[in-house]
């Protein structure tokens, strides 16, 4: 019979003792920073502001941030291979401009307006992806390039008006809450991001876009399709922006050649934010939705303080320059 001998049982006191390291707490916070920072700006402005965490404005929060949200998660797709997409805003504005042409001035029937909305979409990611993966073009110039075409092509539509006179179905979609407390537009986003989430990180279609954004050659040697696999995404990404195209036209009640100005920056700001590396390979969309959330809330929470638009563009770029510093340092603290 043989008995533990003393050398035995300081074995598994190293481990312990690792995992308790500072090194070890470093990495926790860094790994949920995304949720430790939205509680934190949660808690602050619930203690500037009294009207913040009332039920209202947090419902106002999610009918606000549910476009953002929704390019978001095509946004993410495309991060996590690699890539980048400057043209989701420029998307929007064509698509929706698309979508009021066809409905006001050629008389389509709104439904399939709306579906020409996220062809349009569509098309445009199609064409980034074929400048990415066929032309060889970097993302930043292809898709650079893309969201030149697109938002000069959504000005020409009507010549820079802007396109009124939607049916009231339409516009109810981000007004009436059917749902008890939620709009069809933010049950949309609500559902999209439940798919999109099992998707990525249950299906081996989702798993083989964190193997082209680590390394593409190498997922090409191990059967992945990485171009037909990029192509889908950017295409994807089109029809997400598509989509917010039309969810937004529900908010205004119109289609503007302006819409979704700026939102690139908004949408990869919240993907990075959470949690995502831009040099790819890293990225889920639970962290997106933090990111989501947290640019929703912080420009919600600037609102209610009463500071500047202005103001408002310093400290975003804020954050992003910490969401970028800490995800360039995580190796590091690894």
């Amino acid at each position: 019979m043989v008995t533990p001998t003393s050398s035995s049982v300081p074995t598994a006191q190293p481990r312990a003792e690792a995992t308790r390291s500072p090194r070890h707490w470093v990495k926790t916070l860094v790994d949920h920073g995304p949720e430790l920072s939205l509680l934190v700006l949660c808690v602050a402005l619930s203690l500037a502001t009294d009207t913040f965490f009332s039920f209202r404005n947090l419902l106002n929060v999610l009918d606000q941030l549910t476009v953002l949200g929704i390019m978001a998660l095509g946004m993410t797709a495309v991060i996590v291979i690699g890539g980048i997409d400057l043209s989701v805003g420029s998307v929007l504005a064509l698509s929706m401009m698309g979508m009021g042409w066809l409905s006001n001035t050629m008389g389509v029937p709104m439904p399939l307006a709306m579906a020409a909305a996220l062809a349009i979409g569509a098309l445009c990611g199609l064409g980034s992806g074929l400048l990415v993966t066929h032309a060889r073009l970097p993302a930043f110039i292809a898709t650079l390039a893309t969201m030149s075409i697109c938002r000069g092509l959504a000005n020409m539509v009507t010549d820079g008006s802007q396109i009124v006179g939607y049916p009231e179905w339409f516009s109810a979609m981000s007004i009436n809450r059917n749902f008890g407390f939620l709009s069809v537009t933010v049950a949309l986003f609500i559902v999209l991001t439940i798919v999109a989430g099992i998707f990525m990180k249950y299906r081996a279609a989702g798993r083989a876009l964190y193997a082209i954004g680590g390394s593409a050659e190498v997922a090409r040697l191990a059967g992945i399709p990485v171009r037909k696999v990029t192509l889908v995404v950017y295409t994807m990404c089109g029809v997400l922006s598509g989509l917010a195209g039309v969810v937004m036209s529900t908010r205004l009640d119109s289609s503007q050649p302006s819409g979704g100005m700026g939102y690139e920056l908004d949408t990869i700001a919240a993907v990075v934010i959470g949690g995502a590396s831009l040099s790819g390979g890293v990225g889920s969309i639970w962290g997106t939705l933090m990111g989501v959330l947290t640019i929703g809330v912080l420009r919600n929470g600037l609102n209610l303080l009463g500071v500047s638009p202005f103001v408002q563009q310093v400290v975003i770029g804020g954050v992003i320059i910490l969401a970028v510093a800490v995800d360039s340092n995580k190796r590091r603290i690894g």
